[in-house]
C-alpha cells in the first residue's frame, strides 16, 4: 500500500489502517499487535452500555484534554448540560504535564 493514498486525518484514519493491518506511515502492523488489539475490542463489544450520553461525555473528556485547556474543556461540559471535569479526570488528564 502506498501510505500517500491514506488518509491519515480523521476519526477513521486509525480505524481503517489497523483493518488493512497497515500502519499510517505504511508499515505493516505486527500480527501480535493486531491479535491484541482485536481481542480486547471484541471485548468491549460485549460490554453493557450506560447510556450514550455517557459515553458522548467520556470521549468529549478524553479527546478534549488533549485539545483544549481545562478551564475551557470544563466551561464547554458545563454549557453543554454535561457534569464537570471530575478531580481524577483532571488528575489524569492535566495533572504534571
Amino acid at each position: 500500500m502506498n501510505p500517500a493514498n491514506q488518509t491519515t486525518t480523521g476519526a477513521d484514519a486509525v480505524d481503517q489502517a489497523i483493518a488493512k493491518g497497515i500502519d499510517l506511515d505504511g508499515s505493516p502492523i505486527p500480527p501480535a499487535k493486531l491479535e491484541l488489539y482485536s481481542k480486547v475490542m471484541g471485548l468491549e463489544a460485549g460490554r453493557q452500555r450506560s447510556g450514550v450520553s455517557n459515553t458522548m461525555r467520556s470521549r468529549i473528556v478524553r479527546i478534549g484534554a488533549k485539545h483544549l485547556s481545562q478551564a475551557e474543556l470544563n466551561q464547554r461540559l458545563i454549557a453543554a448540560d454535561f457534569t464537570p471535569l471530575k478531580d481524577k479526570e483532571i488528575a489524569f488528564y492535566y495533572g504534571s504535564k
